[in-house]
């Protein structure tokens, strides 16, 4: 009998095989209440589910936790996904959960975030795309139910803050099947004949039942696609629908969404008489600073007494005529002496200088200069230079020097 014996924790490997191997227990979704919910320092999130006979311990991972849109309460009811094993230490089976759903806006949770996932994979959520409110719009269109008390809330306020607007009022439904079209309708009226300046569009709170129309894919496109910009007031500030993602600007409540549309004119008006006061202030010391720069003008010389300007000039040109005149004299001077040194230089180099020492320059009857006595011959006539004039000469006999 003690061959067979096997140790818990083989025993308790084997049943967390047996689970695991079960597909249904690996992805399954159960109902049931929360109780003794509790949040540890980890992250992780543990609690039990239980209806009226059994219960059931779950743990939720940090990892899984962080992606809840709602906060957990004991007595909550809830639909949990998740995947059902043992834990080795303790031998008991648990649920491992990876998401909680509140009953009830389960399907339609659903439905938002796979909606959100999808138009936010097209770009219609994407900045870039947002358009800018225009600062002081003359016209605004409320695309809203003419009986909640959101329009007269927005009316007031805009009124208040910005009186010279026209506001346009465009009624539809809100909530029910019917609403999503007539909202798209009034989106693409308002574009379609530009009866304003700038949309708003929504509802006061409620149930996310009583806010889907805002949810709708139909509605989110007509948003996207208008040309006019967008305003999104739905429901109060933690409120979060598909509409408030693809307008170009969201607003926590039809109230803020007044405030955000428009400036307030008594603003605007301190704001004005703040840069009167600062422009008058700036106006006066721009012109004192003139009136201080205009005066000094007048103490100057030139101003006071101008003639005296041009006598100094003129003694200045003289002075500068006067060393003009000097330096060309100087240069002129030094011209000339080089002038008398160079003649004397050519002068001294002169053949005819020669001359006058006694002697004489012959030349053939071509006029070539007879260098030796091979370039005559007897009976040649030959001309002499003399220092003051020249004579014609008949070589009777040549004799070449020994």
């Amino acid at each position: 009998m003690d061959n067979q014996a096997i140790t818990v924790s083989e025993l308790n490997a084997r049943i967390k095989g047996l689970l695991e191997s079960d597909p249904m227990l690996a992805n399954v979704c159960v109902r049931g209440e929360l109780s003794n919910y509790k949040i540890y320092p980890s992250g992780h999130h543990y609690f039990t589910l239980k209806d009226s006979e059994s219960s059931l311990r779950c743990v939720m991972f940090k990892s899984s936790a962080s992606k809840l849109r709602f906060r957990p309460e004991s007595g909550m009811g809830v639909t949990a996904w998740g995947r059902v094993a043992v834990y080795p230490r303790d031998g008991a089976y648990q649920l491992y959960c990876s998401a909680l759903m509140p009953e009830g806006t389960g399907d339609l949770q659903v439905a938002f975030e796979q909606l959100k996932a999808k138009l936010a994979g097209e770009g219609l959520f994407d900045p870039a795309h947002k358009k800018p409110l225009p600062e002081f719009p003359g016209r605004i269109a409320i695309i809203t139910s003419s009986a909640g008390a959101a329009v007269h809330d927005m009316i007031r306020i805009l009124g208040h803050r910005w009186p010279m607007a026209k506001v346009i009022l465009l009624p539809v439904r809100v909530q029910g099947i019917e609403a999503p079209p007539e909202i798209v309708g009034a989106i693409r009226y308002a574009n379609e004949f530009d009866v304003a300046d700038l949309i708003i569009t929504g509802r006061g709170g409620g149930s996310i039942e009583d806010l889907w129309a805002f949810n709708d894919e139909r509605v989110a496109r007509a948003i996207y696609e208008s040309r006019l910009p967008v305003i999104s007031a739905v429901g109060h500030e933690p409120d979060v629908t598909i509409s408030d993602y693809v307008a170009d600007r969201r607003a926590s409540t039809p109230s803020n969404a007044a405030e955000i549309a428009v400036p307030d004119c008594r603003e605007l008006s301190e704001l004005i008489s703040a840069y009167n006061i600062r422009a008058g202030q700036a106006m006066r010391k721009k012109l004192s600073q003139l009136s201080d720069r205009l005066e000094s003008y007048r103490s100057r010389p030139v101003i006071t007494n101008p003639t005296a300007q041009f006598d100094n000039r003129r003694l200045e040109l003289d002075r500068i005529r006067e060393r003009m005149i000097a330096a060309a004299e100087r240069s002129l001077h030094a011209g000339r002496q080089r002038f008398v040194s160079l003649a004397a230089a050519l002068d001294a180099m002169s053949p005819l200088r020669v001359l006058t020492r006694g002697y004489a320059i012959a030349a053939d009857s071509d006029g070539n200069c007879i260098k030796s006595i091979d370039d005559i011959s007897a009976g040649d006539r030959i001309s002499l230079a003399l220092s003051d004039g020249s004579a014609e000469c008949l070589v009777e006999k040549t004799e070449k020097s020994k």
